[in-house]
């Protein structure tokens, strides 16, 4: 029987439901497409002294030379609903801890970059049309960032030519930060990581950095939502690149903020990477991954002498978006090891079938905890085979964390959980 905290669920939107709209033009896919399509236009800032680096123009110099009445070209197309206001398109989602893709939080830390656009953002009674599809809605928000961003690059620029800085390679870049918040709890954070995003210029911040969080930041900073959720990316992986290095390159000190630990199934690595190849030094402050703060939480230990030898760490992504994980489970089923599942929740009823198929017992105990170490973690233990139907009948919903293993047995709310299912059994 599952074993959770009350459930309150609140989800109160603003608009009505979105509705299709005509396709945008090709070359307004994402803005990286934008920017890279007025590279042979525009001015192209200097390439690296390297011969094994491409040529690369930084998005500082693409933004720089992005007129203003260029947004409205065909470069960036607004869709129908030219009067598109993202304050329409808001969502009440009291319940979640973190920033949910068009909620009041993201839009009230991120207001500088629509000052002419959100002169009210509590105002949200003006919105009579329903939004456009989810592209759409991308697509609009990137061009109304767009000359705000020019701003604050400008900004950064004067500010290094009156410290006497002639320029990116007189005074060197700024400086970047990948930084672990950890899987919620603002107290998980670590000192290092406190100090850096209270000393930020700009923050870059995923949808799984806590809101608690979010409130340590200092005050001089700027917030740039670049979170990522099943339908909906704000920002693709390549144009998170752009931003970290534009930014950098006007010497700002860039806070890259992501949820757990940013080399754990973080995508830390890839921009860590990206950045060293253009000559930016990265620093990486390590965070609690969520399999860690989790475990602590419920009272798993994930390896005990004589239980579990090991621990494994699997993304339960899918490929394409299909339901079987991406790993191969045949070398998963190890009823020594403790199995920790990122990301899985739409893929583990197949994942649970393929571990009992290829030899994990149907009786190993398990759980599955939805937005652990916060004030609004719920969690379901149970047996591996039953695991699937508690998920769907309590409604757990991402991010979702599953633990399996014997291990889990050694925690005090196992038996707390398998006395509540007995009870219930005699009852019938």
């Amino acid at each position: 029987m599952s074993l959770l905290k009350p459930k309150s669920h609140l989800d109160f939107s603003a608009s009505s439901k979105a509705q299709k709209n005509t396709k945008l033009n090709s070359n307004s896919n994402s803005l990286l497409s934008v920017l890279k399509t007025l590279k042979d236009v525009y001015f192209i800032a200097p390439t690296r002294s390297s011969s094994t680096q491409r040529p690369h123009m930084a998005l500082c110099t693409r933004l720089q030379s992005f007129p203003s009445s260029s947004l409205s070209s065909n470069h960036i197309r607004p869709t129908k609903a030219s009067n598109f206001h993202p304050v329409c398109s808001l969502h009440y989602n009291s319940n979640s801890p973190f920033t949910e893709k068009h909620s009041v939080e993201r839009y009230h830390r991120d207001q500088w970059l629509y000052k002419t656009q959100l002169e009210n953002i509590e105002n949200i009674a003006s919105c009579s049309s329903p939004p456009p599809d989810s592209n759409s809605v991308r697509q609009n928000e990137i061009a109304l960032q767009l000359p705000e961003l020019k701003k604050l690059l400008q900004v950064l620029r004067e500010k290094r030519e009156g410290e006497g800085c002639g320029g990116w390679k007189k005074c060197g870049p700024g400086n970047v930060f990948l930084v672990g918040t950890g899987p919620g709890d603002p107290e998980l954070l670590t000192l290092k990581a406190v100090r850096v995003i209270q000393s930020a210029d700009l923050l870059l911040y995923d949808r799984l950095v806590s809101n608690d969080v979010l409130d340590l930041v200092g005050p001089n900073a700027r917030f740039l939502y670049v979170g990522k959720t099943a339908g909906y990316h704000s920002r693709t992986q390549e144009e998170i690149h752009e931003l970290l290095l534009s930014f950098a390159e006007a010497g700002a000190t860039v806070v890259r903020l992501k949820g757990g630990d940013p080399l754990v199934f973080g995508r830390g690595g890839e921009e860590m990477d990206f950045l060293q190849q253009q000559g930016i030094h990265v620093k990486v402050i390590p965070g609690i991954t969520a399999a860690s703060g989790i475990a602590a939480e419920l009272g798993i230990p994930l390896t005990h002498r004589g239980v579990a030898n090991s621990v494994r760490f699997l993304t339960g992504h899918s490929r394409k978006g299909g339901t079987d994980p991406l790993f191969v489970v045949e070398n998963a089923a190890d009823p020594d090891s403790t199995l920790v599942i990122y990301m899985g929740l739409s893929t583990f009823p197949s994942l649970a079938l393929k571990l009992m198929h290829h030899g994990l017992p149907p009786n190993t105990p398990a759980v599955a905890v939805e937005r652990g170490t916060t004030p609004q973690q719920r969690m379901v233990f149970a047996e591996l085979k039953d695991l699937a139907n508690k998920i769907t009948t309590v409604e757990l919903v991402s991010p979702t964390l599953m633990i399996i293993g014997n291990v889990v047995a050694l925690s005090p709310l196992w038996s707390l959980s398998m006395n509540e299912a007995s009870c219930m059994v005699q009852a019938k």
